[in-house]
């Protein structure tokens, strides 16, 4: 079952308690995954158990999404401020300098831990922050459509559209190559948690200027774009091998924007492997 722990964190306004939730499975050395924005930890379950069986993996929902606490009155949602946070939790669940593998947001935020030396090594999965302009505020466009979307569909129907192959196609296409593969049950809860997310806004707003452009020094970095992703197009994996010349960029074949359900085992590995 998720488990729930509380830390204090500074803030413009002093020292201030918040609570994030998180699944914690396994044994090994510490493996932190981090969602994209809208989702929630249950976004790693399809992996999970094969990565448990190697690493202890921690899965947490960030501030603001899924079942964890928003951050704080007056504190931004942007890097520098939910960098520290997570720095924060790792202390308090006890994971030491953990590996850690993020996607989309969750993604530039395992960069951004690699940049300070707060992990061991970074996985990147489609992570943001290497867009153009244009490619931003495509993403973005997206993104609020599919939040109004998951605000505006009555439950009942949410519930309905899930129960076949084609309605989950309508609900998650945009994020899966293989929508058809989520269970019923997982792509009414991830709806719900892009519903109900109230950290969206402010991250979003956070992303505006996010541009990842520096280094990351004596970590071992991979980042890896599946060929389907209509989110984040392919094309910034390209960007990002030039800007982290030393990282190990990998492509993932037939795989959309959150790559863990549509191959498990490919993500998987391609984790492990850079987890090594």
């Amino acid at each position: 079952m998720p488990a729930r722990i509380a830390f204090t964190i500074e803030t413009p306004a002093g020292p201030r308690t918040t609570s994030l939730t998180y699944e914690r499975r396994g044994a090994g050395e510490p493996l932190l995954l981090l969602h994209g924005i809208g989702h929630h930890w249950q976004a790693w379950e399809p992996v999970l158990d094969v990565l448990a069986a190697e690493r202890e993996v921690i899965a947490v929902d960030l501030p603001g999404f899924g079942a964890s606490d928003g951050l704080p009155e007056g504190c931004p949602y942007d890097l520098s401020t939910v960098v520290p946070v997570l720095g924060a939790f790792c202390g308090a669940v006890g994971f030491e300098r953990p590996h850690v593998a993020g996607n989309s947001l969750g993604g530039l935020l395992a960069l951004e831990l690699g940049r300070e030396k707060l992990v061991r090594s970074v996985t990147a999965l489609s992570p943001a922050g290497f867009w153009s302009e244009s490619e931003r505020r495509y993403a973005f466009g997206t993104l609020r459509a599919m939040r109004g979307a998951a605000l505006a569909l009555p439950v009942p129907l949410i519930e309905r559209l899930s129960r076949s192959a084609a309605g989950r196609t309508v609900l998650t296409s945009t994020i899966y190559a293989r929508p058809g593969r989520r269970s019923p049950e997982a792509v009414v809860a991830e709806t719900l948690a892009l519903r109900e997310a109230t950290g969206f806004h402010q991250t979003l707003a956070a992303g505006r200027t996010a541009l990842f452009r520096d280094v990351v020094p004596s970590v071992p970095v991979t980042v890896a774009w599946g060929s389907g992703d209509r989110l984040l197009l392919r094309r910034q994996g390209i960007r990002a091998k030039q800007i982290l010349p030393a990282a190990r960029l990998v492509r993932l074949p037939g795989c959309g924007h959150v790559p863990m359900n549509d191959d498990p085992a490919l993500v998987a590995r391609v984790i492990l492997d850079g987890s090594r």
